[in-house]
């Protein structure tokens, strides 16, 4: 597997609000959630977004914020026939790198999302809770 990013661009925008609508929408309705698409354009927007690649196939994105602390994923979705290669656990050592120079790699999780078990593997803790979330954080300093 020769995984890699690639800055997405905004043509890529439709693709990643189908795959995460897909991805989250059973959470959604677990916990009784409005889907936004118009909200999720304005976060994309706002947002590094990187297209997880593998060769010439895509295979997912992965969104991302930060401040002064800690780099946020924001969104990770893989598309289904991807998934048990290797690739979230790639990705999030990526994130990792790209957090040293801040500190922490944080993200959020719905409780009843399976990925919470890789992202633990992958030495997220869980930090705290609001309503159907886990707050999850990885301290990545260049100690």
């Amino acid at each position: 597997m020769a995984f890699h990013l690639r800055a997405a661009t905004d043509q890529d925008l439709p693709f990643a609000r189908t795959l995460t609508f897909e991805s989250m929408s059973r959470y959604y309705r677990q916990y009784d959630l409005v889907w936004s698409s118009a909200g999720f354009d304005v976060a994309w927007a706002g947002r590094e977004n990187w297209l997880i690649c593998d060769g010439d196939a895509v295979m997912g994105f992965v969104s991302l914020s930060r401040d002064s602390r800690a780099l946020y994923i924001r969104e990770l979705h893989l598309l289904e026939a991807f998934r048990g290669r290797g690739a979230g656990s790639w990705v999030l050592e990526q994130m990792a790198l790209k957090a040293q120079a801040l500190g922490l790699l944080r993200l959020t999780v719905f409780k009843t999302n399976p990925a919470r078990r890789l992202y633990q593997r992958r030495g997220l803790s869980i930090v705290g809770e609001e309503d159907c979330f886990w707050r999850m954080e990885r301290v990545c300093g260049s100690s």
